[in-house]
């Protein structure tokens, strides 16, 4: 029997997406936790699946603009920003998430790159774009519905009209 004491700890949502297990990055080349790759994934998913989306595709207008022109810069900063967001939020104890709180992010007057404030109704539709998202990448409805938990604890900072 062991007497560690994190063998009665539940596992955090991170580990349970993967973990800190290191994987070889499809993208880059190396390495990369699992955990981080699976959240990338959903991530990248879910943004074409808002950018596909007239009804939140509107909030991401400049962005939106910059792909279509070639330039992926900043589509590579929010997807890095946003799994950075994920992976501190799910429990990742290797990361940081060193953007815009989420107040500040959501605000246009504090943040040029969002073109309108959210209402509840295109929140709505976020969590279910990062559902879409997440089931694109065999995410377990178990945890796609932890995930959307976590993600309703944002809704009265996200939400600003």
């Amino acid at each position: 029997a062991s007497c560690d004491k994190d063998d009665d700890k539940d596992p955090t949502l991170y580990e349970k997406l993967g973990g800190t297990e290191r994987v070889a990055d499809p993208a880059g080349g190396g390495m990369i936790e699992k955990g981080r790759l699976g959240l990338r994934s959903v991530v990248d998913s879910t943004i074409f699946v808002i950018a596909a989306d007239p009804s939140l595709s509107p909030y991401f207008a400049s962005l939106l603009g910059e792909v279509g022109s070639g330039n992926l810069t900043n589509l590579a900063v929010l997807s890095k920003n946003l799994t950075d967001f994920f992976c501190v939020a799910t429990g990742a104890e290797n990361f940081a998430y060193d953007g815009l709180d989420m107040a500040a992010a959501h605000d246009p007057a504090r943040n040029p790159r969002m073109a309108l404030k959210a209402d509840n109704a295109s929140y709505d539709s976020f969590i279910a774009a990062v559902v879409v998202g997440a089931q694109q990448n065999s995410v377990p409805s178990e945890l796609i519905t932890e995930v959307g938990a976590l993600l309703e604890t944002l809704r009265t900072t996200v939400v600003q009209r």
